[in-house]
């Protein structure tokens, strides 16, 4: 079959794990990125040029931490699968199975750039589920998928506390979430050295994690929380990922020199729990100037997806470095999720999912103008109506 090939030219590339390209070009074979370059770089004969000139162009931005299709916008209680609250410890759960494609978000996800993202259970259990890695674009989840699972989701806390104590039920302290993650953890540990004979989903599921294969995704805002998350890491020898991180500034040399990633969000929201009375947008530079890799993620519906480049702008004006923010949105949830090799930067072999954006992203008067995912061009906005379109169907997000 003869390849096909497509050759952005004339706009400011950022690879993002390179240094900006002036007048750039990037060369697209089937669905992969096979070159990039300056205006001098050859274009085989046969190539569709996609004239760029006076846009950037980036990889799809990646927010490593949502529940699109798991918590529907504008459904209300028929859209919302992400909290399975009906006991502690359901790591057999897979966001995967929650996910309807159909979800609004998705749509608004493209039109925001972001063309990747991490789907998680929500954060009422102390073990919550599989997180699964999925394109923005697709009709079934299968098309979609790009890691399944990709990590298993623990929450400490308020959340559990409160989602149990209300019930009268264990967890209902700090201490009680602890020892239950700790129990499950224990029986996973004993379960991988003798196996029962049976299969057990939970332990399968945890076992993922002490075998070093997925990341525990610890939902955690406070300082205290974060240090009782280290204290089980350290127990159990699992790869630990701060999700949320709203205190975690208070221990940046200790993430930092211990290289745990921070996903940081959701910023440009109230203080709505004790937890999260310290929210700040200072945050993000001040994990960054300390050497931990962030993040920057909407948790969305928390924050409206499309929403995520804006959260990383306003972290800019609190003193994070632009070239910080950018990475905050591509290679860095990308590596979090586990496909930094596929997406997150424009890299030879790497997938052509890309956006071409009318100007600086974080530049909040900007806009994408054109979304392709495996290089075929999925959206575009049309200026003259003043609406996007995907596949040639309008929409306002």
């Amino acid at each position: 079959m003869e390849s096909s090939r497509t050759a952005f030219v004339g706009g400011r590339i950022l690879p993002i794990t390179h240094e900006p390209i002036e007048n750039g070009t990037v060369l697209i074979t089937d669905a992969k990125i096979e070159a990039v370059g300056d205006a001098s770089l050859p274009i085989p004969s046969g190539t569709q040029i996609v004239d760029v000139a006076g846009g950037w162009v980036l990889p799809g931005l990646v927010d490593a931490h949502t529940h699109l299709g798991t918590l529907e916008d504008g459904e209300g209680w028929a859209g919302d699968d992400h909290d399975d609250a009906t006991e502690p410890m359901t790591a057999r759960l897979r966001a995967l199975d929650g996910i309807n494609p159909a979800d609004a978000a998705f749509r608004d996800a493209i039109a925001g750039g972001v063309l990747a993202a991490g789907v998680n259970p929500g954060s009422c259990n102390p073990i919550g589920g599989q997180s699964v890695a999925l394109r923005t674009s697709g009709r079934t989840v299968e098309e979609m998928v790009l890691r399944q699972p990709c990590g298993l989701k623990s929450a400490l806390g308020e959340n559990p506390k409160k989602a149990y104590g209300s019930l009268g039920r264990m967890p209902s302290t700090r201490m009680g979430t602890a020892a239950v993650i700790r129990q499950a953890l224990t029986r996973a540990r004993d379960y991988l050295k003798q196996p029962s004979g049976g299969t057990d989903l939970d332990l399968e599921a945890i076992s993922l994690v002490l075998r070093g294969e997925i990341p525990w995704r610890q939902h955690v805002h406070r300082a205290d929380d974060i240090a009782t998350a280290l204290r089980l890491a350290d127990e159990f020898g699992y790869r630990l990922v701060i999700d949320h991180g709203t205190e975690a500034d208070a221990l940046a040399d200790v993430l930092a020199a211990r290289d745990i990633p921070v996903i940081l969000g959701p910023l440009i929201v109230g203080r709505s729990k004790v937890e999260m009375r310290h929210r700040s947008l200072r945050t993000a530079g001040t994990l960054a100037a300390a050497g931990v890799r962030i993040s920057i993620a909407t948790d969305h519906s928390v924050v409206p997806i499309q929403f995520l480049v804006h959260q990383a702008t306003l972290a800019v004006k609190e003193g994070l470095d632009p070239a910080t923010a950018l990475e905050a949105l591509t290679i860095n949830p990308a590596s979090v999720l586990g496909v930094d090799d596929r997406i997150g930067s424009i890299d030879v072999g790497k997938d052509a999912d890309l956006c071409v954006w009318s100007g600086d992203p974080l530049d909040v008067m900007q806009r994408v103008e054109a979304a392709y995912v495996r290089g075929r061009r999925v959206y575009r906005y049309d200026h003259e109506r003043g609406v996007g379109l995907f596949d040639g169907h309008e929409w306002t997000p």
